[in-house]
């Protein structure tokens, strides 16, 4: 079951009740749209400790930027959803 979407980077669209959206990518930033759940996760907190000792709390993105390569975030994502 697919539960995050990948949002192209010149939509807007609104997060729905319950998600959060997320910046990936190492030069081009790609906008994923995420359930709020996925906080909780050893595998998403991980991920969320890197952002903090690459970008600390106040970095140009504006969102939340996460430090990896677009194939790895969809991989976690998807061991995230087997779980």
């Amino acid at each position: 079951m697919l539960i995050w979407k990948y949002v192209a980077s010149s939509t807007v669209i609104d997060v729905p009740k319950g998600h959060f959206s997320v910046y990936v990518g190492e030069n081009n930033k790609k906008r994923f749209i995420v359930p709020l759940t996925y906080l909780n996760h050893s595998l998403f907190q991980t991920l969320l400790n890197l952002a903090e000792e690459e970008f600390g709390y106040a970095h140009q993105m504006g969102g939340l930027t996460l430090p990896c390569k677009e194939e790895t975030f969809v991989k976690l994502i998807d061991d995230i959803q087997l779980t």
